[in-house]
Order: C-alpha cells, then structure tokens, then sequence
C-alpha cells in the first residue's frame, strides 16, 4: 500500500461527522508536527477546535475541513480507489495537501501553512472564527481549497441563500368564512417565487430556487393557522438582492425568518493555462476574506461526495498534491514579483 492510501485510510477509520471532529484534528496535528509544522489549536466553540499549522511565515495557506457528512462508515481500498467517508470531501485533499507540503519542504521553501477548519458541512462556524481571529504571521497572499472537482481548477461558485417562510392564518371550521389560511398564503407566496428569475451570470449561469421542505396545518376540514417553507437559493447575485425579490413574494400574511446562511457567489483565481468550471456547491471560501484570494482545486468527484459509495483515486490523489507543488512554486513566483 503507497504511503498516500496508507495515510487517507488512517484518517478514514477516524470518525469525524460535523461535531465531532476532534480526533481526526489531533491526528492531523501530529502527523503535521512530525513532518516539521508548527501547530496549534484554535478553539471555536467547547470540544471543537480548528487545527492551524505552518513552517515559517506563510504566503500560501492549504485549506479543507476537518467534517464530514453522516453517518460514517469505514474504508476500503482496490487496486484504483479508497472508498469510505471523507474518502473525497475532504479526508483526501489533506492528504495530497499533506505531501505537497512536504515536497516543498524538501525543496527549501517554507512560505506554507494549514488552516482545518470544523463544521464546513453545516454553518462554516470553523471558518467564521479562523477569519475572525486572524492575525500576524497568518497573513496569506492566497489560500488553497481543497475539496473534489475533478483535478481541475475552478472558476467559481454560486452563492447560498436559506432561509425559511411562515405563514400566518386564523385556525377555523372549513365549512364557515373564516380565515386566512396560513397554507393558501404560503401557497401563493411560493408559486411567486418560482415565477421570479433569480439572476444571471457571466459564467456561472442562473441563480436557482429550491423549496425543499414545506408543511402546516393539522386537518383537511381545519382552515390553517400556521404553515412553514424551507427555501434553498443557488444565487449568482448578492444576498441584498436576493432577500428584497422574496420580501416582495411574500404578501400581507407571510413573513421571512432570518436566513440561516447566506453568501454571494465567489470567484476565485485560476493558474494561467489552467482550464477551469463553475460548480454550484458552497465552500469554505466565502468565510475566509482575510485570508487571500481562494483557489479552488482537489482530487475526486463531487458526485461521490456525500454518498454510499464515496471514493477517490489512488493516482488521483498523487497528482492532486504534484500539482499542488507546481501551484503554490507558481503563486509564489506571483508575490515575488
């Protein structure tokens, strides 16, 4: 077994589910001080706690998340994939980040540094904080993400906005003029928002509407006096705009809970040469300003990622962390300049 599979089923048969990343940090931890990183813990709510590391001052930050997606489940290995949870997303872009970084140690270059953060699969909250409480010497020029898009660089990502709608009604017999009911209002606000356009962009196409869970009410024969809707937007323009068009779906009996995430689309740079796609899945990356301009690349399929069968290929992984090489070799190449 090649020392790169060999290290990812070690991280595999670790579970770290969002909440519960702490063991799989302290391995990481001590698998970054033996290759010579200087780490620490940062501590962002009780029993969690990013893991941050560097060799000298960094200019170049490697960066993925320590969660994953239940429930977990453990690894196996073929003669082309490891499979398990966080095989792909994101267990296997530290490890190609982990040996990338200690290739360009050998090399001589110490400009490089780690940031891990928790909870990447629900709120971002890990990289809220590391924005929050970043100081010197963690002053990045650029910063590396690492999740699965195929080897290939990405040009950008749509932005989130969630939120939920709530009806209000009058609870009462069906039979009498009673009302309004909290569901036909709810109803109607929905039916406008899926007859609005959520904007366009340049090449990351159409924001888009998901209205993923809607419930309320308690009988047939009973007018509703509460209904609820959970609305998901892929948004290519900022939340300010996004928020107002709903404000104007709502109508007199619907009112607009305070989104639980919310962020405008990213984009992010591209090596000269590189070809490059725009993805519709959210990342770290709108969390960190401070933290220099975001790179998007990793091992793996995104359509593995958060399944049964999640998987990334062995070789995949060796070239993920050569390119990493050639990446953070050329960035720097860009600060010096």
């Amino acid at each position: 077994m090649d020392e790169l599979t060999r290290a990812l089923v070690e991280w595999i048969e670790i579970p770290s589910v969002s909440g519960e990343e702490t063991d799989y940090g302290d391995a990481l931890a001590r698998a970054l001080a033996a290759k010579g990183f200087a780490t620490e813990r940062q501590e962002v709510a009780p029993g969690r706690a990013n893991v941050l590391a560097r060799a000298g001052e960094p200019e170049v930050v490697f960066c993925t998340h320590l969660d994953t997606v239940p429930p977990f489940y453990g690894s196996k290995v073929d003669s082309d994939f490891v499979h398990g949870r966080g095989s792909c997303d994101a267990k296997g872009q530290a490890v190609a980040m982990l040996a990338a970084a200690e290739a360009l140690l050998a090399q001589g270059e110490d400009r490089i540094g780690f940031l891990f953060t928790v909870g990447e699969e629900t709120d971002s909250c890990g990289a809220q904080h590391a924005n929050r409480q970043r100081t010197s010497p963690w002053n990045p020029r650029y910063t590396i993400i690492g999740e699965p898009t195929g080897g290939r660089f990405v040009s950008g990502h749509k932005g989130i906005y969630k939120a939920r709608l709530v009806g209000h009604g009058v609870a009462g017999h069906s039979s009498q003029a009673v009302g309004p009911s909290a569901i036909h209002e709810l109803v109607g606000c929905c039916s406008r928002l899926l007859d609005q356009r959520w904007g366009q962009h340049a090449f990351m196409g159409a924001g888009t509407l998901n209205i993923g869970g809607i419930g309320g009410g308690i009988a047939s024969n009973v007018v509703a006096d509460h209904a609820e809707a959970d609305v998901m937007l892929r948004i290519v323009e900022e939340p300010a705009l996004v928020e107002a068009r709903i404000q104007s779906c709502l109508g007199e009996h619907v009112t607009l809970e305070a989104a639980f995430k919310s962020f405008g689309p990213v984009e992010f740079h591209v090596p000269a040469g590189e070809d490059s796609f725009p993805v519709a899945f959210g990342t770290d990356a709108p969390h960190l300003p401070d933290w220099g301009t975001p790179l998007l690349f990793g091992a793996g399929d995104i359509l593995d990622a958060h399944t049964d069968h999640e998987k990334v290929g062995r070789k995949d992984l060796e070239r993920c962390a050569a390119r990493h090489v050639r990446t953070v070799t050329e960035l720097l190449a860009r600060v010096e300049a």
